[in-house]
C-alpha cells in the first residue's frame, strides 16, 4: 500500500485478521529452514537471517543509491526468499535447470500467502514477481545486494573443511557487474573469497593426508640425486 493511500479500515477486523496472524505463523518457517552457509560461530544460517541481514545492506548502503526508492527495496528484499519458508532454499551448485527453483518457489509463495486478504496478498506476490523479473531498479539492486550479502556470509562463516570459497568467485557476477558501486564491493569480497580458499586449502585434511604421506627418506634427496653440491664427500 501506498504511503498516502487511505487505510483499509476493515484490514485488521474479524476474518482478516485471524488470516494474517495465521499467515504471520506459518511465516516462521523462514527462521527454521537453513542455507548453505554457516554463521561464524559454526551455526547454520537460517533463511530468516540472511533476509535480516540483506535488509540492513539497504539501510547502510542507501544513500550511495538516491535513484531508487528505498522503501519498495526493503520490501523487495523482505520477500524475496519468503517462498521458501515451506520448502527451504535449494544451493546455487544443487538447483536444477534454469527457471526451476523460482517456479517452485512460487507455487510455495502462493500457498504462504493465499490465507492473506487481497490487498498484502497481491503487494506481496507482485514485489516477488518484481525481484524475480530484475526489470526496475530496485529489483536489480535487490538482487544484486541479495549474491553480495551471500558471498559476505560465506566469507564470515565457519565453515566445514569442504566448503567451496571458488565457487563464489562467479556466483551472480551476471547481477553484480554493470554498476560501479556493486562492483567496488565485489571486489573486496572476491579478494576475501580468495584468501579464504587459500586458507581452507592449506588447511584442508587432503593436503594434510599428502604432507602425513612424506617420510623421511623422501626428505633425502641424494639417495636419488647424490649429496647437495658442497657437501660431497671426496
Amino acid at each position: 500500500m501506498a504511503a498516502n493511500s487511505p487505510p483499509t479500515t476493515d484490514l485488521l477486523t474479524g476474518s482478516n485478521l485471524t488470516d494474517i496472524l495465521d499467515f504471520l505463523r506459518r511465516a516462521e518457517g523462514l527462521k527454521i529452514q537453513m542455507r548453505s552457509g554457516f554463521t561464524s560461530i559454526g551455526r547454520p544460517e537460517s533463511v530468516a537471517e540472511h533476509t535480516w541481514r540483506l535488509s540492513l545492506w539497504t539501510l547502510v548502503v542507501a544513500d550511495a543509491f538516491p535513484e531508487v526508492d528505498h522503501a519498495r527495496l526493503v520490501k523487495l528484499c523482505l520477500i524475496h526468499d519468503l517462498g521458501e519458508a515451506l520448502n527451504g532454499d535449494i544451493p546455487a551448485p544443487m538447483q536444477r535447470g534454469p527457471g526451476a527453483k523460482a517456479h517452485d518457489e512460487r507455487q510455495d509463495l502462493l500457498a504462504l500467502i493465499a490465507p492473506l486478504p487481497d490487498g498484502p496478498r497481491n503487494e506481496i506476490l507482485g514485489l516477488w514477481d518484481e525481484y524475480e523479473a530484475n526489470l526496475t531498479p530496485e529489483a536489480r539492486l535487490a538482487k544484486a545486494l541479495d549474491k553480495l550479502e551471500t558471498i559476505l556470509q560465506h566469507n564470515q562463516g565457519d565453515n566445514p573443511a569442504d566448503f567451496d570459497y571458488r565457487f563464489n568467485l562467479g556466483y551472480g557476477q551476471q547481477y553484480t557487474q554493470d554498476d560501479p558501486r556493486i562492483v567496488t564491493i565485489r571486489q573486496i569480497l572476491d579478494a576475501e573469497t580468495e584468501a579464504r580458499a587459500v586458507e581452507a586449502a592449506q588447511n584442508s585434511p587432503k593436503l594434510e593426508a599428502l604432507l602425513a604421506g612424506i617420510t623421511d627418506e623422501n626428505l633425502h634427496p641424494e639417495q636419488d640425486f647424490g649429496p647437495p653440491v658442497g657437501a660431497e664427500e671426496w
